[in-house]
């Protein structure tokens, strides 16, 4: 039997000095922006009305969420960051440019399309973490022609100075086909990469793009192959990259790690989280550290290894959070 292949170590000093490259580049991200919102609560009893448990309100906030997060995770590590995306005219698209300016992500490429509103998913938690309930708000079909030009038009602008593309597809309209044709072609005429948090019913838009992170559940559906073991996971990248024509992907398996598929590379990068508290949000972090370490001239292994470095850090946290330079130095120590 073969040892499973595990992909080259990353070495400290290099990893510290792509940190410091970081800093000095600038990142695209395309999607779909939401806002993540919290009301945590005690549970102490059940409803007399229905089988539920009845939650006495406690506290509530709200956070970047999906592409928004992407951009937050991005500017987290340093790196500067355009976020091209579209909101509603309402409330929530007002605290989501709030929050996102707050932690210094412009919000000049977010465009406003009255005729749907901001994607807003409010998850009902006890103070112990655990999820009762989730309420989502939003609109899933394509954006209109019109809307489509506005986004493609701030893209560009946003691209002409990018060192890579990050699209996060949550399938809420902002990736169409037309969209994601015009990322690939905007990114394969500068010549940077472009990488794809996806998801299944979108799997064919995502044609020439550079690499692909599914998590393990999206690799089985998209490959309609089983992945419970490393040597699945393997058969799974490899097909996605063929079928797909992309040129990699990155399969997030959880407690098992990831697996790459990219090239000539193929291998294994084992999980090197201490603590799993909440994976929400787990694969934000992966697709933005891959983006900004790969903006910064990383190979896609290197920026494998640090995103798989700054997953570990942030599914020890509840909610969508994102993992720091200084963090990611002191746990790749």
């Amino acid at each position: 039997m073969t040892a499973t292949p595990e992909l080259p170590p990353l070495t400290g000093d290099r990893a510290h000095a792509l940190l410091d490259q970081i800093a000095g580049t600038h990142v695209v991200v395309v999607g779909d922006a939401m806002l993540d919102h919290f009301m945590i609560g005690k549970v102490s009893r059940i409803s007399p009305e229905a089988p539920v448990p009845v939650v006495e309100f406690e506290r509530e906030f709200s956070l970047p969420g999906g592409a928004a997060n992407v951009a937050h995770n991005v500017r987290a590590l340093g790196a500067r960051v355009s976020l091209v995306a579209v909101v509603g005219n309402d409330p929530p698209a007002a605290e989501m440019r709030g929050l996102l300016e707050a932690r210094g992500v412009g919000v000049g490429g977010l465009i406003t399309d009255a005729s749907r509103p901001t994607t807003r998913k409010t998850r009902i938690a006890t103070t112990r973490n655990q999820q009762v309930a989730r309420i989502d708000m939003e609109r899933s079909d394509d954006l209109a022609a019109a809307v489509e030009d506005a986004l493609l038009a701030v893209l560009d602008a946003a691209a002409a100075t990018a060192g890579a593309v990050v699209v996060s597809d949550y399938l809420k309209g902002v990736v169409t086909a037309r969209v994601m044709r015009h990322v690939v072609a905007t990114a394969r005429a500068r010549g940077i990469p472009v990488l794809v948090d996806p998801k299944v019913p979108h799997m064919a838009l995502y044609a020439g793009a550079t690499l692909l992170t599914p998590n393990h559940h999206e690799a089985e559906s998209a490959s309609h192959l089983r992945i419970r073991t490393i040597d699945d996971a393997q058969r799974a990248a490899r097909q996605l990259r063929e079928s797909l024509r992309v040129d990699g992907v990155l399969v997030t398996l959880g407690e098992q790690g990831m697996w790459l598929a990219h090239g000539a590379l193929d291998g294994h990068l084992p999980a090197i989280a201490r603590e799993v508290s909440d994976v929400t949000g787990a694969g934000d972090t992966v697709v933005a550290t891959l983006g900004a370490a790969m903006a910064a001239g990383a190979t896609s292994w290197e920026g494998a290894r640090l995103a798989n470095a700054a997953a570990g850090i942030v599914v020890a946290r509840f909610g969508t959070a994102v993992a720091t330079t200084d963090e990611l130095r002191a746990r790749l120590a």
